[in-house]
């Protein structure tokens, strides 16, 4: 999945997900309602392609880095606990939900 507007759809579908602009007009944050806001998903409105930054256990970051090469430290993150997908297709769609899942179910549990 390439398309910014079909990512944006994918990480919306979680449960209280909200979209805000904390850090500028093009920097698009999705937070959890229900954790007084912390953020699971942030998507650069600018960017060709599509980068998507989600918060990733430790060392399944590290796994997917190694084995993507479209799938980098957080950019401007804490790079241990967040990876930045460059949206080219490498990744499936399926993957690409399970990582926003993943990274909403950690922001959930508060980790």
């Amino acid at each position: 999945m390439t398309r910014r507007e079909d990512i944006e759809t994918m990480v919306l579908e979680m449960p209280t997900s909200i979209k805000d602009y904390p850090f500028g007009e093009n920097i698009a944050v999705y937070k959890l309602a229900s954790t007084e806001g912390k953020m699971f998903a942030i998507i650069d409105e600018t960017s060709m392609p599509v980068r998507l930054s989600l918060k990733c256990d430790p060392q399944l970051a590290e796994l997917l880095r190694e084995k993507y090469e479209t799938v980098l430290p957080g950019y401007h993150l804490n790079k241990k606990h967040w990876n930045t997908i460059i949206c080219t297709g490498q990744v499936s769609d399926d993957e690409l939900m399970d990582f926003i899942r993943h990274s909403y179910e950690l922001v959930k549990q508060g980790s």
